[in-house]
């Protein structure tokens, strides 16, 4: 398990001590099944040194990180070449902080290293629903014979968390197949966040879990990536996604993935990264 000292670098704001915080900051540098183009497990090295391009307060939300209580844990030291044992690593990391009675934001790394942490919140929350943003439908049964896989990362989320219980925004890329099974086990909106509010609705009082794939961000403003699917959404609309969010009174811990520095060397992809981490802290502290 991770040393619970304070890191040396942090996100900008997230300097607490862990005994003192109510939302734990860690990133997990993991790239193992990246299909086409690798370079996720670098994203919190980017991520923290640029955030202090950042102010603290966020005027969208007018919260302020420094009056809050956040714990910049650092990277998971995670082993090369074992993927089940990078999961159980991560699930073990997250499953202690939520004992510990946190809350967490977990930054990735690819789409994979969400099953371990949304497994996690589940087995603390029984009743947790999972609110899914994304380009990819990611229900894959399997890839290329692979079950654990960033494609396939809610569908195993489904086989624990159960019909009724995952709802997808912002979908514009998948199997023909995934999005048949999807009209029968999830809610999935094509291509836009239109009925997120509605859905924000219906969730208010229920433990919720949000994973934020940042390649639902069209490709023409955030290049930065592994998987850009043309025809996303813009910078604004996830902005006010997260102003959303604000009336859900169970959020118990959230991702942020596939942040790929490499592919976009302006910089721009990774200033929409930080701004996004910042706006979810700010989203998880009440």
């Amino acid at each position: 398990m991770k040393n619970k000292s304070l890191n040396v670098s942090t996100f900008i704001g997230c300097e607490n001590s862990y005994k003192e915080a109510e939302v734990v900051l860690f990133g997990v540098p993991f790239d193992g099944t990246t299909s086409f183009r690798p370079g996720t497990r670098f994203a919190m090295q980017h991520i923290r040194p640029d955030s202090y391009g950042l102010e603290t307060y966020s005027p969208y939300l007018d919260k302020d990180l420094e009056d809050t209580s956040i714990f910049d844990g650092g990277d998971l030291e995670l082993p090369f070449g074992n993927t089940g044992r990078v999961i159980e690593q991560i699930f073990e990391y997250s499953q202690e902080v939520l004992q510990d009675g946190k809350k967490f934001l977990m930054v990735g790394g690819e789409h994979l290293v969400s099953l371990p942490t949304i497994k996690a919140a589940h087995e603390k929350y029984p009743e947790l629903h999972v609110i899914h943003i994304d380009a990819h439908t990611d229900l894959r049964e399997d890839y290329l014979g692979e079950k654990l896989s960033h494609a396939s990362v809610i569908r195993r989320s489904h086989d624990f968390l159960g019909d009724g219980r995952i709802f997808q925004f912002g979908i514009r890329s998948g199997l023909k197949e995934e999005f048949d099974w999807a009209k029968e086990h999830t809610y999935l909106e094509r291509f836009s966040l239109y009925t997120l509010k509605e859905k924000i609705g219906e969730l208010k009082d229920v433990p919720v879990y949000i994973t934020m794939d940042l390649d639902v961000l069209d490709p023409g403003i955030f290049p930065g990536t592994g998987t850009p699917e043309p025809g996303g959404i813009t910078y604004r609309e996830l902005l006010e996604a997260i102003q959303q969010m604000q009336a859900l009174n169970q959020i118990v811990a959230a991702d942020v993935v596939e942040l790929s520095p490499a592919y976009d060397p302006s910089g721009a992809s990774t200033a929409m990264a930080c701004k996004t981490i910042r706006e979810l802290l700010l989203t998880l502290v009440k």
